[in-house]
């Protein structure tokens, strides 16, 4: 193969992971796209999806009254449609709608700074995928028999996180602790509350701990900070990258993601669950591996091969707390 044969496949290779990666809503994409659905499907950033998802796994799994039948296994799938394509696709649209002045200068392939979606359209998704989220809840109040419409509420109070979060005035991720923690919470929390209270009874203590294991969240929040500084610094947008600098930043993430956790792994060992303990402090072990490794090093440079490599541990040790929990009944 030419030298020229080379550099074409290669930029064939580009040009398609670029497509990808514009397709999922991830960091590297390239514009181009005219397909109105493919659009519409980028704006709601399917890789945020994810978390979420296995949020809603988690709380079932902490709920203790789960079990492998065709109606729970129907049920926590609408559960993880609600969570993921309904409401996380009504959050990324409603923060790149209000981004869009910030994406024009960080990312400006985006659809709405790209000009491939009109504004009428980005709205017309917002105010869908917001009633469509409403209704799938309260069908599952119906479904799971609840006298007080506990996940239509919750549905309604993530709705209100994530107005609040994008949108002037109060528009939370200008600030870089509150701003974080909302969408810390939102990640960890909420999914986990939804799981919960569709198989079992949403109590205090799991509503606490979900919300200390959010400051874990709120790191991996900061990790898509870093992305957008030079945007956040033009706008006076007080991230934590903007806040402290890079180093230090790195620094405070990689620090609430692992203290955090080791808190949880510390519950867990205070009401017996010594084993999940356990397992739970092993997961953190490879996080600091591969925070030395990529993050630490370079944030800027490595923030996506980071999250690739050590988020999938701190899921697992989500998994691990649910299951640590329901099997503890608390």
């Amino acid at each position: 193969m030419t030298n020229q044969e080379q550099k074409t496949e290669q930029e064939k290779v580009e040009k398609s992971t670029g497509k990808a990666r514009q397709l999922l809503g991830m960091k590297g994409a390239t514009g181009g796209e005219t397909n109105i659905w493919k659009i519409r499907l980028q704006l709601m950033k399917p890789i945020t999806w994810i978390p979420l998802i296995w949020g809603v796994v988690c709380g079932a799994a902490s709920s203790g009254n789960y079990s492998w039948n065709l109606e729970n296994v129907l049920m926590s799938a609408a559960c993880m449609l609600l969570a993921g394509p309904l409401m996380t696709g009504y959050t990324q649209t409603l923060n790149d709608f209000y981004d869009r002045e910030i994406d024009a200068i960080n990312e400006p392939y985006r659809p709405i700074p790209s000009g491939a979606i009109s504004i009428p359209q980005v709205v017309t998704q917002i105010v869908f995928l917001l009633l469509a989220g409403v209704c799938l809840s309260y069908f599952l109040d119906l479904s799971a028999g609840h006298d007080f419409p506990i996940i239509t509420m919750l549905c309604l109070f993530g709705a209100f996180i994530a107005y609040i979060y994008s949108a002037p005035p109060l528009k939370l991720k200008q600030n870089g602790w509150l701003g974080n923690y909302a969408l810390g919470s939102s990640y960890i929390a909420l999914p986990w509350w939804t799981g919960h209270a569709l198989f079992g009874e949403l109590n205090l203590t799991i509503v606490i701990l979900t919300l200390f294991y959010s400051f874990a969240g709120l790191g991996i929040a900061v990790v898509n900070d870093f992305k957008s500084v030079e945007g956040d610094e033009k706008l006076g947008l007080k991230s934590l990258p903007v806040m402290f600098g890079i180093g230090t930043a790195a620094w405070i993430c990689v620090l609430m993601i692992d203290i955090f956790q080791a808190g949880v792994a510390a519950y867990l060992i205070s009401i017996k669950e010594n084993l999940y303990a356990v397992i739970l402090l092993l997961m953190v072990i490879p996080q600091i591996t591969f925070q030395d490794m990529y993050f630490l090093r370079n944030p800027l440079e490595n923030d996506v091969k980071y999250q690739a490599s050590a988020q999938p541990f701190l899921v697992l040790g989500m998994l691990i707390t649910g299951l640590a929990l329901g099997h503890a009944g608390v």
